[in-house]
């Protein structure tokens, strides 16, 4: 498979990019995959964000105000008293996934959705319901940042976030790995009825808005929707993705 591109840590700080709020920075710091910078945390929220510190690898820690940490965070971050600066986690390969060869795997992927609250909001879904990878364009996809690790609540630290370079290529790469393509549109059949049934699975979620691409929409072997009240059909991407993530368990 040629599917060599690591996700991007384009603009990322030299040194390292702060994660900030406390269950993104605990669930940093307790994976030994986290290449640790420093951290820096207010006075009061030093014990809770250090609770269980006999298992945490060495970080140096610096005990600052909080308008220290708006400074880094910016005006708006709900940083909750605690920032860590760390670097991007090296993520896997999507061969590296596809060889682990899951009777019943399920993929995510994400066409061009870009804000990183909403790809933040679909690692924690995914993370909740088992999903085992999600998959983001180089181009047209969000990096690792303190906002999308906030909005995640420590799932950035479980699921891997994996960048290809061509979606429709990686879709025909993982029909022919045996995976199911099937996309989320409005027009599709009830995904409720439809999604659990499948051994491998990569679920397509479009952008909000304009959906997914026309080629990717090619590349689906089915299209299927999350049925809502006629009165009010709309639903965000990460609540959609949630809803679908939820009916593609298998066996349920």
């Amino acid at each position: 498979m040629a599917h060599k591109q690591r996700s991007s840590t384009k603009d990322t700080p030299k040194g390292g990019h702060y994660l900030y709020g406390l269950h993104a920075v605990r669930a940093a710091l307790f994976n030994p995959r986290r290449k640790l910078v420093r951290l820096m945390v207010t006075e009061e929220k030093l014990l809770s964000t250090l609770a269980g510190a006999d298992a945490l690898p060495t970080v140096p820690v610096e005990l600052v105000d909080k308008s220290t940490l708006n400074k880094l965070t910016g005006p708006t971050a709900v940083h909750q008293g605690v920032c860590l600066q760390a670097h991007p986690l090296e993520q896997p390969h999507l061969d590296e996934i596809i060889a682990t060869n899951l009777p019943s795997m399920r993929l995510a992927i994400l066409d061009q959705v870009t804000d990183p609250h909403n790809v933040g909001a679909i690692l924690r879904s995914a993370a909740a319901f088992g999903i085992d990878g999600i998959i983001m364009t180089q181009d047209h996809g969000t990096g690792q940042s303190g906002t999308l690790a906030k909005a995640a609540s420590g799932a950035l630290e479980r699921v891997p976030l994996i960048t290809v370079t061509n979606l429709a290529r990686t879709l025909e790469t993982l029909k022919s790995e045996g995976f199911w393509c099937i996309g989320l549109d409005g027009q599709g059949e009830d995904a409720s009825t439809t999604l659990s049934g499948y051994g491998k699975l990569a679920l397509i979620l479009g952008a909000e808005g304009d959906g997914m691409r026309r080629l990717t929409r090619t590349h689906c072997d089915l299209m299927v929707k999350i049925p809502t009240m006629d009165s009010f059909c709309s639903l965000n991407v990460s609540n959609a993705a949630a809803v679908a993530f939820f009916c593609a368990r298998p066996n349920l």
